[in-house]
Order: C-alpha cells, then structure tokens, then sequence
C-alpha cells in the first residue's frame, strides 16, 4: 500500500471514529425505535376504536410487499412477520389508493383476501384500514378489526386517522437511523475512492475498515461524555420536563468556564 493511500486511509478511519463516537453518544439520548413501539400504537388503537383486534403493516418496496410489524388482540403473536402482497386485500387496497375505508361485512367484499385469515386461524366479519402517509408518501397500512359495539363510523376513520400519524413517525425515526448508517458508508466509500488514485478499496476493505473503528472506539463505560449522555437518556424517561433544567444548568457551567478562562488570560493589575 502506498504511503499517500495509507494516509488517506488513517484520516478516513480517524474521521469514522470521530462520527461513530458523536453517534453512539447521540444514540443514547434518543429512546430506542422498535417494534415494541409500534405494538404499544396498536394496542392504543384497537382500545380507542373499541376493536377486537389491530395491527400495523409496513411496505416492503423491494419486494413490493406489507409486512405485520405489530398487532393486538387474537393471533397478535401469528400476524406479526406476515406479508402480503401491496395491492392485495382491503390493506393492499388502502395501501395503493391512499384512501382510508371501513368494511361492515368483510364476507361482502370482493376486495376481502383470506391469505392473513387463513394463518392465523382469526376471520374478522369487519375492517377498518387506514394508510400510514406523511408529505413523504405511504409506508404502510392500520387496520382495527371488529369494532364490539355497532360498525365502524366515519369519526372512527378520523380518529385512526390520528393514531396512524404516530406509527408513521415510529416507523420514519427508525429507518432515518437505519438509513444513517448506509449512508455513512457509501460517504466513506467515496472519500476513500477519491483519494486512493483510481484504484478504490471493494467492500471487503470498507468492512475491515468499519472493524477497524469499532475497535477503536472506546471501551470505558465510565467515560463521562457517555456517563452524561446515559443520565440525561435516563432523566428524560422519569421526568420530561427536567430535561430543560439539566441544559440550564449546563449553560451556568459553560458561562462559568467562559469567565474562567477570561480571567485566566487578563494581565495582574499592578
């Protein structure tokens, strides 16, 4: 390896670390995203439109499908790793038209796919669907089924309306963190082949690479920068609005550090 590339890899490498350090510290103030979220929204849906059952269905575009993330209720724990094709079903339906619907009499509508019912051994007799879109697009689909008292009624598409809007924000926090990681590596893997005199390292140097700064990174739990980041995650779940108190007074510290190093460069007074 020439000495110019082997530079350019050091820098390349010191950078990462830089980046992997400001996001594992990072990574600690947020609250993770997973699917125990989402189960948590559709249980609040199935609740709130007073619904035997919920589930939530996210797109796969890469192989055109919706998968069962999350659900409550009966066969919860059968729906949930389930796909169906995007355009299938009365989800399909909601999925690829963008438009909310309520089924009375599942039995009645030719639109009806007994793929999920099938599995799961639960046959629902009516269905909300309601697509989970932003300005962004739709990335998935909710459905409540069996309301237990009467049918479900425009105001009840309103209100799935609403709890669709928070899925959509579960789902968008996790592939943003998802897509970050992708996207440092292509930014890497460009670097790289910009200084490396057209001769680019291939994936298997970009992994080694990327082992080289988790090695790197540092191993000490006691370290305060991360012992700081822990106790702020941890004061925001017990108690939200201390959070604002903590930056107060992390302000009062740096004021006071300012005034310590003007005082440190004044010349004595004669």
């Amino acid at each position: 390896m020439s000495d110019r590339r082997e530079a350019s890899r050091q820098a390349a490498l010191e950078a990462l670390v830089a980046v992997a350090r400001r996001l594992g510290a990072s990574s600690r103030l947020t609250t993770p995203v997973d699917d125990a979220l989402l189960t948590a929204v559709a249980r609040t849906a199935a609740t709130v439109l007073d619904a035997q059952a919920a589930s939530i269905a996210v797109h796969d575009p890469t192989r055109g499908r919706l998968v069962f993330v999350a659900a409550a209720g009966p066969a919860a724990g059968e729906v949930v790793g389930l796909d169906i094709d995007d355009s299938v079903g009365i989800a399909g339906y909601a999925f690829s038209t963008g438009q909310p619907l309520a089924v009375a009499d599942v039995s009645a509508d030719p639109r009806f796919d007994r793929t999920v019912a099938e599995v799961t051994g639960y046959v629902p007799g009516s269905i909300l669907a309601t697509p989970l879109t932003d300005d962004d697009g739709t990335i998935g689909v909710l459905e409540a089924l069996d309301r237990r008292t009467g049918t479900f009624s425009l105001r009840d598409l309103d209100v799935a309306a609403a709890i669709a809007g928070e899925a959509v924000a579960v789902v968008r926090a996790g592939r943003a963190r998802h897509d970050a990681a992708g996207l440092l590596r292509g930014a890497l893997r460009a670097v790289l082949a910009a200084e490396s005199e057209g001769d680019p390292l291939d994936d298997e140097a970009i992994d080694a690479l990327v082992e080289d700064v988790v090695a790197s990174l540092p191993g000490d739990p006691d370290d305060p920068t991360l012992r700081l980041a822990d106790r702020i995650a941890r004061l925001r779940e017990v108690d939200p609005d201390s959070v604002e108190l903590a930056i107060e007074w992390l302000d009062v510290l740096l004021r006071r550090g300012g005034r310590g190093r003007r005082s440190m460069g004044r010349s004595p007074r004669p």
